[in-house]
């Protein structure tokens, strides 16, 4: 493991996670581009296998930090577009490691109920925060995450079953950072009264998120 790469990510992490708090817009700004470039660089020369799909997840996922840096509505559709090309690459990565044969059926039906109910809790508690017209974008949003992170548990369901499950059970955790993060970056754009504003929360939860992503996926099942 690259303790080089690691360490740029952690000190470039710690200086956006610090512009945050202090409202330094250009540190803000500059070092959030250099967020997610070490961990794309950590997969390319650590994994054993490179899957592509996880490659063009990572790069949307730097895609859409470049143009969520701009103000208006526009740069915040374009950015989240680009995170759900990210999301469904994701999904169609993690599938090259499920054996669906190997989960048992519960599994199946249980957590995407949970995802399901999880995310529609967030969606009731942020409607009153969102226009009309861009409500149905963020469910569709949301829920698309929620998916991500069935398919992880899938993913640790067919570690478990395999005796392999040390870096699908990273990978959940990571994923579930992912979804606590945009639920909390959706407060932060439409309630301006809300205490996720700097938009701390939502950085560190979805810098540790990717890291711990990139790391599972490496370990593999």
């Amino acid at each position: 493991m690259s303790y080089v790469l690691l360490g740029i990510f952690a000190v470039v992490t710690a200086l956006h996670l610090y512009a945050r708090l202090t409202k330094k817009a250009k540190l803000r700004d500059i070092s959030k581009v250099f967020i997610l470039i070490p961990l794309i660089i950590l997969y390319l020369t650590e994994a054993t296998v490179i899957n592509p799909f996880v490659v063009i997840a990572l790069v949307a996922c730097w895609v859409g930090d470049v143009l969520l840096i701009m103000h208006g509505v526009k740069w915040f559709i374009l950015g989240g577009t680009s995170f759900w090309i990210a999301h469904a690459s994701f999904i169609v990565a993690y599938n090259y490691d499920i054996i669906y044969s190997k989960i048992p059926i519960w599994v199946l039906i249980v957590f995407p109920i949970i995802m399901v109910a999880s995310v529609a809790m967030v969606l009731i508690k942020l409607k009153p925060y969102v226009k009309k017209k861009l409500f149905i974008p963020t469910c569709g949003y949301l829920l698309f995450n929620g998916s991500m992170n069935v398919f992880t548990i899938f993913r640790l369901a067919t570690g478990i079953a395999i005796n392999s499950f040390a870096g699908p059970l990273i990978t959940v955790i990571g994923a579930l950072l992912f979804l606590i993060s945009d639920s909390s970056l959706f407060f932060a754009r439409f309630n301006k009264n809300s205490i996720m504003h700097t938009h701390f929360l939502v950085m560190l939860t979805y810098s540790i998120g990717e890291l711990l992503i990139v790391l599972g996926l490496i370990i593999g099942c």
